[in-house]
């Protein structure tokens, strides 16, 4: 006797059905530990924190409620303005002395490095909103009545842009290293076989930021970055409509451009610096 045959259907329909129920599955994993994909703090024990930092020639700089919100290089002799630094989304903000050591020498400006909170020793957990209101208390706690500057890398750009946006007039000159347009792109570039555009929570977009700004603002873009792709930091420069300097490191990937000499820093103040001045003779 002859057995029918099952209907091949119903085996798709199955297969269909799991194939979805996991991509779904994927989704609400991706949603729901994105940050822990997207943020990876070193933390330091409060009780060695302050060694550590003297360690890589820091003071810890702190709140008027005795917190430390990050480090400090004083100036050399008499300050001329003050450097703000929001750093990538690694480590933590003491292992940013390949930044702030060449600021210094570079120029009399004391040099301030901010900690995120979650990272170092400082309380709370990462996220854009953590990181803007953090960027903005030290932002009112630099020194009045001299020119103020800020310094980004990486995930940072989205930090320093929002400061641009929310202080046009006080900002007196960036400097991004690694810079994205949009990181809701960079998510999906990364996250290609997910809807990470839409599913992104900390939707730093520093394109849109600077259409408030019109300082000048230095891009330094890694040719081969391989996080975040040359094209976003490209983008984001042509869509700059202030005054602007481009940089693009051939071959150089995503964490080789911010160590630089402070020769280099000093052709950066003098770019700032002529900015103000060409601003100050047509106004």
């Amino acid at each position: 006797m002859v057995q029918p045959k099952l209907p091949w259907w119903p085996w798709i329909v199955l297969a269909l059905r799991t194939l979805v129920i996991s991509y779904g599955l994927l989704c609400i994993f991706g949603c729901a530990f994105q940050r822990r994909l997207l943020y990876f703090p070193t933390k330091i024990p409060a009780d060695v924190v302050v060694r550590a930092g003297a360690e890589h020639g820091f003071v810890p700089w702190k709140n008027p409620s005795g917190q430390i919100i990050g480090w400090k290089i004083s100036a050399s002799g008499k300050a001329a303005g003050s450097v703000l630094i929001v750093h990538g989304n690694a480590g933590c903000a003491i292992g940013r002395d390949y930044l702030a050591q060449p600021i210094h020498d570079a120029a009399s400006v004391d040099v301030f490095v901010l900690e995120y909170p979650g990272y170092g020793a400082r309380t709370g957990s990462p996220s854009k909103k953590s990181f803007v209101a953090a960027a903005e208390e030290a932002f009112q706690l630099l020194p009045g009545g001299l020119p103020k500057y800020a310094v980004s890398e990486s995930i940072g750009t989205g930090v320093a842009c929002e400061l641009a946006k929310n202080h046009p007039q006080e900002v007196a000159g960036l400097v991004l290293f690694a810079p994205y347009h949009n990181l809701a792109s960079v998510a999906q570039r990364r996250m290609w076989f997910l809807p990470a555009h839409f599913l992104l929570l900390d939707r730093f977009n520093p394109e849109e930021c600077l259409k408030s700004y019109h300082g000048p603002v230095k891009f330094i873009v890694a040719g081969a970055d391989e996080i975040i792709g040359p094209a976003s930091g490209i983008r984001l420069f042509e869509s700059y409509g202030g005054p602007k300097d481009l940089q693009v490191v051939a071959g150089a990937h995503h964490n080789d451009v911010a160590g630089q000499l402070p020769l280099w820093w000093k052709g950066v103040f003098s770019f700032w610096q002529q900015a103000e001045t060409t601003k100050q003779k047509t106004s």
